[in-house]
């Protein structure tokens, strides 16, 4: 059986090539305990996981699995040990009660620009027959070298004329300024012509910081490589250095570092300690 029977998107996935570029901008606004607000320029991949053949074929300047001015490498994501990305991420789906064997697979992540990359949050986005959203996993890492993948099938009421909302509770250390004992409230539009992403990280007290990805797609063509190349040169560089810049001057404020605990395991699956209830009281909140 399929979770989230009841739950139609009205977000079908692109039908019109095997890998597209987003022109993105990623925006952070934290609240308290100090306020503090930013937005970069930025690009993003889609990659259809079952068409990666047909991806590398696209571009001259774009390859899968191998070095050139864009590229996408499986083994920067998934569990990392070869394993076909689309059967590890139907493994994930299996284990949470979703069969995601029958649909399209879509990964919106950074590609490596000159062989180099660093991708803070990667998603999956699983589709039936139908072309409805079932599930989706929300790959995270952090710049200590460590990663945790939320995931999260489309439940029954998910769906609104908002998009998609879903939330699971905080288990992995990313920003070092904050606390484990937070939730994530995540918001978004799939990717079609456009997308939006948005995720509310809250305590008990409400809203800490919120982030958002916003872009507008286009072909992954030579001319669209090349000008995402030019007009950003060096983006895994850029995100690089803005974390670190940003985490600057949240120091500069005053912030101070959290004491980082131990990873959990690699992947977590729903939420069942939490009502979604919980949640409503943050739902508005932009």
């Amino acid at each position: 059986m399929i979770l989230g029977q009841q739950s139609l998107s009205p977000f079908p996935p692109p039908n019109d090539g095997a890998g597209w570029l987003y022109d993105c901008l990623v925006g952070h606004a934290r609240l308290k305990p100090v306020g503090h607000r930013f937005r970069y320029h930025v690009y993003n991949l889609l990659i259809d996981l079952d068409r990666m053949a047909e991806a590398d074929k696209m571009s001259a300047l774009f390859s899968v699995g191998k070095f050139n001015l864009l590229s996408f490498m499986a083994k920067d994501h998934g569990s990392r040990d070869g394993k076909p990305l689309r059967d590890w991420a139907n493994g994930l789906f299996a284990q949470a009660g979703l069969d995601t064997t029958g649909g399209r697979m879509l990964l919106l992540c950074y590609p490596r620009v000159l062989g180099l990359v660093f991708d803070p949050l990667s998603i999956y986005f699983a589709y039936d027959d139908d072309g409805q959203l079932r599930g989706v996993i929300y790959e995270v890492r952090n710049t200590f070298g460590e990663h945790h993948n939320y995931v999260a099938p489309v439940q029954a009421g998910e769906w609104s004329e908002a998009g998609l909302k879903q939330s699971r509770t905080k288990l992995f250390y990313v920003s070092p300024f904050n606390d484990l004992a937070m939730r994530y409230l995540f918001r978004m539009r799939p990717p079609t012509e456009h997308l939006n992403v948005r995720i509310l990280e809250v305590d008990q007290a409400g809203p800490l910081l919120s982030a958002t990805v916003s872009g507008k797609k286009s072909d992954l063509s030579t001319k669209n490589i090349l000008k995402a190349f030019f007009l950003i040169p060096l983006l895994p560089f850029k995100v690089v250095f803005g974390i670190h810049w940003e985490a600057l001057r949240l120091f500069i404020k005053g912030l101070r570092m959290k004491p980082r605990p131990t990873a959990p395991h690699v992947f977590s699956l729903g939420d069942p300690d939490h009502h979604p209830d919980q949640d409503q009281s943050h739902q508005g909140i932009s």
